[in-house]
């Protein structure tokens, strides 16, 4: 069944083009690196399923959550978002791809801090028609789907035009959520993403994050160190069970 607010034919952005993420013989060291820091097999997520995926610090996670963004390329094997093997695309259309399917929220949220909170949520919109497109098919517009994830969020309609630098740690945090979240992309990645949200926030910012995926069709791969959050979770890995590398290779996540 189609998600509500997706054209039709569309389903989590995949339009039938096989699982949202797909590993398969993966090695990752870094340059200088005499040892592979990861060593996966496979690993695949279906369409529309939520992975816990959790490890100590120095594991490799954040890593690991790089190279299924294509924003890092391994040094052998394949990493596929949507059937599409990131290292055999061009830098350029690794972007487009990205742009389109993917919702990152990193660990460190990389805002515009001078770029006002609505144009943050709203970049993917900007670099992606077909994230604009299905923004605006839920929403009327993708501007209002912005400003219904904000209001979600629970950050004040007078900090949406305020700079992303301005705002606090936890709030700078949501507003990244809300980027990776505008657009239903079919895969979402959040690394540590309640880590700067108490405990109240942390709850109603899991239970957005579960409900926005499901109403976009969206996998979810979803980090931590707060390993009481897995019973969300559909499916739950260490990144021990998958990771064959020695552990002497580990450098931080």
């Amino acid at each position: 069944m189609t998600p509500p607010g997706r054209p039709e034919g569309e389903c989590g952005s995949a339009g039938g083009a096989g699982p949202a993420l797909a590993i398969t013989g993966l090695r990752h060291a870094w340059p200088g690196q005499r040892d592979d820091l990861l060593v996966i097999d496979a690993l695949v997520l279906a369409a529309g399923e939520h992975l816990f995926l959790h490890g100590p610090s120095g594991s490799g996670k954040s890593t690991l959550l790089g190279l299924m963004a294509g924003v890092l390329l391994p040094r052998t094997g394949q990493v596929a978002v949507l059937g599409q093997d990131w290292a055999a695309m061009r830098a350029a259309r690794r972007d487009a791809h990205r742009a389109a399917h993917v919702g990152v929220l990193f660990q460190q949220f990389n805002l515009l801090p001078w770029l006002d909170v609505l144009g943050n949520v709203l970049l993917p919109c900007r670099l992606s028609a077909q994230r604009r497109q299905r923004a605006a098919a839920r929403h009327g517009r993708a501007e209002a789907g912005a400003e219904a994830l904000l209001q979600r969020m629970q950050l004040p309609a007078a900090s949406w035009r305020r700079p992303a630098g301005q705002l606090s740690v936890g709030q700078q945090q949501r507003v990244a959520a809300a980027r990776a979240l505008i657009g239903m992309p079919a895969l979402v990645i959040a690394d540590e993403p309640t880590s700067a949200l108490d405990a109240a926030l942390r709850d109603e910012f899991m239970q957005l994050l579960r409900e926005e995926c499901a109403a976009g069709g969206s996998s979810l791969v979803f980090v931590s160190h707060d390993e009481r959050l897995a019973a969300q979770f559909s499916r739950r890995l260490s990144l021990a069970e998958i990771n064959r590398a020695r552990p002497a290779a580990a450098v931080p996540a």
